[in-house]
């Protein structure tokens, strides 16, 4: 057998049951892959080294005793680092937060749990969740496996990463504007944002409260869509969860796409898009029709306001959502002479420049005089794009665009231009003002050997659908390409 770590989450599972690889031998292999690659990378700010050998071998005495929690027993994955976990620290990257031990698991932890999972560690992200390229952590930059001199995106780059470096073979992040999408598209993975409320947020830190959603990563649209059916479903806890059945998103895997309608949309495949990012849509697009596909071009012209909506909707969020870290509770306690002077200290000292950003701009843009000029506009934009891509969908099944605007960009190209650095999530916003799912797709590699990702769009609850698209196109693009970093000549060491 090959490296156990460079294995699918279906792969190990069939080897574990047929009795030719143990969790515990998983287990080993995915940390000794992290092992070797973290010192290039940096996916991880935590490797639960010790639970997670445990866990495997819990999870192998298990299965010997007959004993199947399902797809995910034995399989390691890696957490965001903004999901609580009980006993191991969770910074969100943020030095605010920095030794902060959770007395609770968020429920997302507890799914995982009891589908048999072991968590290996927490990985690395943007600050809160706020960035596009996984350079605002506080605790040092992840690099992109493909090109250690790239990004890996934001700001679930660290969950990526260690898919793509095979140190997990799966991971969760959080989406908000982008945020699974746009870090699979760049570490050539697969990464899926679900319908709003179909996967709890109780105990996600939250960036933005109506745009925030955890989904999974992956190295194949089937296991992306395993993981999601081990934590998605109502939750007591979740006033924003969906009450009623998961969808059987595996059910529909093997139905390709032929007698069903592709939209492309043209206002997220046209401008500013790079040409061979666009030529690999367009290749993939036509090969869909070849399979039966009727693809029709849609659009929708609201999208082109879709990012000033956004960075408009979420720091307002932010502003409101991060004042409860101010030295009081938990967390960072700056010296003051005051309670006001520790409060403003702390903030000062344990947020870093791109979260006061946001801070900023959402505090001006609820305060008294420009409420409705600037977050209530907003809202205006976010119900027309809603309303437009409603009226889509009853035309067609689903919708497809480029996941990013461009492949991995060069490590501190664009820290100095917020503008460009938020541009990247220009195609992948709008499926968080809708609250519909999204799913990035890896269809092939530009000229110097970064991937490309392709991104499916379907309406609210439509995950059925959405996993049947893009199984069809990952069947259509046969992407088999590893990371430099996750190939045995580059991490022997």
């Amino acid at each position: 057998m090959s490296d156990p770590a460079d294995l699918t989450i279906k792969a190990a599972g069939d080897a574990m049951r047929a009795g030719e690889l143990t969790s515990l031998d998983l287990t080993e292999a995915a940390l000794e892959r992290a092992r070797i690659t973290e010192s290039h990378l940096h996916a991880f700010l935590t490797l639960d080294q010790a639970g997670a050998k445990e866990a495997a071998a819990a999870a192998d005495a298990a299965l010997a005793a007959g004993e199947d929690a399902g797809p995910l027993h034995g399989i390691p994955i890696a957490l965001k680092d903004n999901m609580c976990t009980k006993g191991i620290e969770t910074t969100a990257s943020s030095q605010i937060l920095s030794g902060w031990i959770p007395p609770y698991n968020a429920t997302v932890v507890d799914r995982l749990s009891a589908a048999g999972a072991v968590v290996v560690g927490k990985t690395n992200l943007d600050e809160f969740a706020m960035g596009s390229s996984t350079e605002n952590s506080a605790y040092g930059t992840t690099r992109n496996p493909w090109d250690t001199d790239t990004v890996p995106g934001g700001s679930s780059g660290g969950s990526a990463a260690a898919v793509a470096a095979g140190s997990a073979l799966g991971a969760f992040g959080s989406d908000t504007g982008g945020s699974i999408r746009q870090p699979a598209s760049l570490c050539g993975v697969v990464g899926m944002k679900p319908t709003y409320g179909l996967v709890s947020r109780y105990g996600l830190i939250a960036f933005a409260s109506s745009l925030d959603q955890i989904g999974p990563f992956a190295r194949s649209v089937e296991d992306a869509a395993v993981l999601l059916e081990a934590v998605a479903g109502f939750d007591i806890h979740d006033a924003t969860s969906i009450r009623g059945d998961v969808p059987n998103i595996r059910g529909s895997l093997s139905e390709g796409v032929a007698g069903l309608k592709v939209g492309i949309v043209t206002e997220l495949s046209t401008t500013g898009i790079d040409p061979e990012v666009r030529e690999a849509v367009v290749q993939t697009v036509n090969e869909l029709s070849d399979a039966g596909a009727e693809v029709v071009d849609v659009s929708l012209p609201s999208c082109e306001y879709g990012l000033s909506a956004y960075y408009l909707i979420a720091p307002a969020e932010c502003s409101a959502n991060l004042a409860r870290f101010d030295g009081v509770r938990y967390g960072l306690r700056a010296a003051g002479s005051t309670t006001e002077e520790m409060m403003a200290a702390t903030r000062a000292e344990g947020f870093g420049p791109e979260v006061i950003r946001r801070i900023l701009l959402g505090t001006y843009a609820l305060s008294a005089g420009y409420y409705d000029a600037f977050y209530g506009q907003a809202q205006r934009v976010r119900t027309l794009i809603r309303r437009e891509f409603a009226a889509a969908y009853e035309d067609v099944d689903v919708l497809v665009a480029p996941t990013s605007p461009t492949t991995a960009f060069p490590i501190g190209e664009r820290t100095a231009d917020p503008i460009a650095m938020y541009y990247a999530d220009v195609c992948t916003i709008p499926m968080n003002l809708t609250g519909d799912p999204g799913i990035s797709v890896p269809v092939g590699l530009d000229s110097k050997g970064l991937p490309i990702g392709f991104q499916v769009m379907a309406p609210a609850l439509g995950e059925e659908r959405l996993f049947q698209v893009a199984k069809a196109v990952e069947d259509i693009a046969g992407f088999t390409a590893r990371a430099a970093l996750a190939t045995s000549e580059v991490v022997q060491p």
